[in-house]
């Protein structure tokens, strides 16, 4: 009788990986993400002390609080476990989405009576930018339930469906946060999608936001600018 031989490895090789260690191992790519959030903070804090709701460091502040046991996690590879980390980073992002809709409610409730036609280009600028990020942030973090479920599904279409996930993503391709950043930036420049298109609903409605919000800060905002300059 003859015994087929085992390979005792095979169970370790083939274990998959959890959400958690998944955090951790791709720290490069949080990295990007946090560092997108910290950027949304500068914007904020450079916006006129008008449109501020608070001192402008705020946001920062906020954001710090948030980031930290994140940083803490992804520096000492120990610390909170995926499970807590997706919901705060969704809180924080709620935080910056309301910042940013106050800044642009405040932009046009002191429209009529701002006269400072480079003052209004800037914060429209600035509240532009921010938007894109903002939107960029919450595409990286919807799409496939987080980073760490779309590595668990083999990176295919989910929410998004970019080019390289057409036929299934056979190649393995990863999409990191400066793709959702551009996908942000074509939804808020041409107001539809360009080549990543939304499958689902709430990355519909999500790009339907971010369309609104900038279609109100680049026609109403710059169209009163220009108006100013040519009065």
């Amino acid at each position: 009788m003859s015994v087929k031989p085992t390979n005792q490895h095979t169970t370790k090789e083939s274990a998959p990986v959890s959400p958690s260690d998944e955090f951790r191992l791709n720290r490069a790519f949080q990295w990007e993400a946090i560092l997108g959030i910290l950027a949304v903070g500068v914007l904020y804090a450079f916006l006129p002390q008008q449109l501020l709701i608070g001192p402008g460091w705020l946001l920062l502040l906020i954001e710090a609080l948030f980031l930290l046991p994140m940083t803490f996690t992804l520096v000492t590879e120990r610390g909170l476990p995926y499970q807590t980390i997706r919901p705060l980073t969704l809180v924080l992002l709620g935080v910056l989405t309301l910042a940013l809709a106050s800044g642009l409610a405040l932009l046009l409730i002191t429209l009529p009576n701002d006269k400072h036609a480079t003052i209004l280009l800037r914060s429209a600028a600035l509240l532009w930018c921010a938007n894109v990020l903002a939107f960029g942030l919450w595409y990286w973090q919807i799409d496939g339930g987080g980073p760490a479920k779309r590595h668990a599904a083999g990176h295919t279409a989910a929410d998004f469906m970019f080019p390289q996930q057409a036929n299934g993503n056979a190649s393995g391709w990863i999409p990191r946060f400066p793709d959702y950043l551009f996908l942000a930036f074509t939804g808020a420049t041409a107001l539809s999608p360009a080549d990543t298109y939304p499958l689902t609903r709430p990355a519909k409605m999500l790009m339907l936001l971010e369309a609104l919000l900038s279609m109100m800060i680049i026609v109403l905002l710059a169209g009163r600018a220009v108006n100013i300059l040519g009065s």
